[in-house]
């Protein structure tokens, strides 16, 4: 999916605060090497979490990104482990049902639509 074609979904499928904190806590589990999705749906997740980084969130705000970024940079084995402990908090404040929903509403409003693999996103 390319930056215009996710700019063209997020306009038709703005995310709320709450989904943005569940971008980024996918985008903490794709960087801390537990993540199962597919090479393809982990750089939509990424685009995705590029697109709505700048927006507020509830919960999760400049630390977060600034260690994303940090991440995104290179990764010791320390720093995943770090990622792996911010991670786990991120989804203890986000409820389970709410993570749920959005991931139902991002594959059913087409995120992965045409992708190469439209494996679940965990």
């Amino acid at each position: 999916m390319t930056a215009d074609e996710l700019a063209g979904w997020l306009g038709a499928h703005p995310l709320s605060p709450s989904e943005v904190d569940c971008a980024t806590a996918v985008m903490l589990k794709i960087l801390d090497g537990k993540c199962k999705m597919s090479a393809v749906d982990k750089r939509v997740m990424a685009g995705l979490y590029d697109a709505v980084k700048d927006r507020p969130g509830l919960r999760f705000g400049d630390d977060f990104h600034a260690l994303i970024a940090r991440a995104r940079r290179g990764t010791s084995e320390e720093m995943k482990n770090f990622i792996y402990e911010k991670r786990v908090l991120a989804e203890t404040m986000i409820s389970r049902p709410v993570m749920k929903a959005f991931k139902a509403m991002i594959r059913e409003q087409g995120l992965f639509a045409g992708m190469a693999s439209e494996e679940e996103v965990e």
